[in-house]
């Protein structure tokens, strides 16, 4: 597949401190995808039959889950069908479950868990609660915020609302939270054999990351746009962006321009004490389409786990992946 042809250039948007709206978009943009109707907030769902998928062989689930969840369930007048499962049976748990037609499908897992429920369910299927239960959580995170899985159920059940979960596709492979394409992605691997108390795999997945970080930067268009270089590429969806609405019907593309430890390490910082997008390293804006290639193949990350795609690679937003139960966006 070849590189796409040169596009007329447009005028880039500023960097965007408020909420990212489809006004921002350029005009040769492809057409606008509505995202569906979301259900008005003082509708509350309907909850009489819960189904619960719980990971009891993650460290931050553990065999007392099905007692805590019951005892939750318990105070608001619900009685769960709970499949305890370890990862190698969590996908049958998690298909029986949306056989027997719950209103709500409580997920309490993984990343992978949570994003393998939201494409079984469908926009048809029953609402998706994913509670954090893995290592990165970062979808219950974005839904839920920051906080421990009790807690973010029962202020689920007190306050959730039903929002349709928009995403991203690239090559096949969907994410519910972010992407990230370009030699930053290369980090996931040590992390995870850190995590794992493997440090000299972790120490040599480290070094084939440096040694790859900063030298291979890709190209990219967005919407069809002009032609542009970066160090990496981040795509956020909506439920996970700070500066944009929920329903605001594409995803938020941060191009990060880093050139060297030091501005790595600024970026580091401000990631730490501030809203990392204000960096003047990095470049934000709204997307539907962006296409990616590079010289060699491009390192991702999708929600947390590596993916290796080939020299080009095409995202597209996705409107309509499921339906969750979240959190308003002023709680999370």
């Amino acid at each position: 597949m070849r590189p796409p042809k040169r596009a007329r250039p447009y005028a880039r948007p500023p960097i965007t401190t408020g909420p990212i709206r489809l006004s921002a978009l350029p005009t040769n943009a492809p057409p606008q995808v509505e995202p569906p109707e979301r259900p008005s907030p003082d509708v509350r769902p309907r909850l009489g039959k819960v189904e619960v998928v719980a990971n009891v062989a993650s460290g931050s689930v553990g065999p007392n889950a099905p007692a805590e969840l019951e005892k939750v369930f318990a105070d608001f007048g619900v009685t769960p069908n709970i499949c305890a499962s370890d990862p190698a049976g969590i996908r049958d748990c998690l298909r029986a479950a949306i056989d027997r037609g719950p209103d709500l499908l409580v997920v309490l897992a993984g990343d992978g868990t949570a994003r393998c429920a939201a494409e079984l369910a469908g926009p048809g299927g029953p609402l998706i609660a994913p509670l954090a239960g893995g290592t990165m959580n970062m979808l219950p995170h974005a839904v839920y915020g920051r906080r421990p899985w009790a807690e973010a159920l029962r202020l689920l059940l007190e306050q959730g609302e039903e929002h349709p979960l928009a995403g991203g596709c690239i090559e096949g492979h969907r994410f519910l939270v972010a992407a990230i394409l370009g030699s930053p992605a290369l980090w996931a691997p040590a992390r995870e054999a850190a995590r794992k108390g493997e440090l000299n795999i972790a120490l040599g997945r480290a070094r084939k990351a440096l040694h790859r970080a900063f030298t291979g930067r890709l190209r990219y268009t967005l919407d069809g746009g002009q032609r542009e270089k970066a160090e990496a590429l981040v795509l956020m969806c909506p439920l996970a962006s700070k500066v944009m609405d929920d329903d605001a019907g594409a995803l938020e593309a941060a191009a990060l321009n880093v050139h060297g430890a030091g501005e790595a390490i600024r970026l580091g910082v401000n990631a730490i004490v501030r809203d990392w997008r204000v960096d003047p390293s990095v470049d934000n804006r709204p997307c539907r389409v962006a296409r990616v290639w590079s010289a060699q193949d491009i390192p991702a990350l999708l929600d947390g786990e590596t993916v290796r795609l080939g020299h080009l690679a095409e995202v597209r937003y996705e409107p309509n992946i499921c339906r969750v139960l979240a959190l308003p966006k002023e709680a999370r």
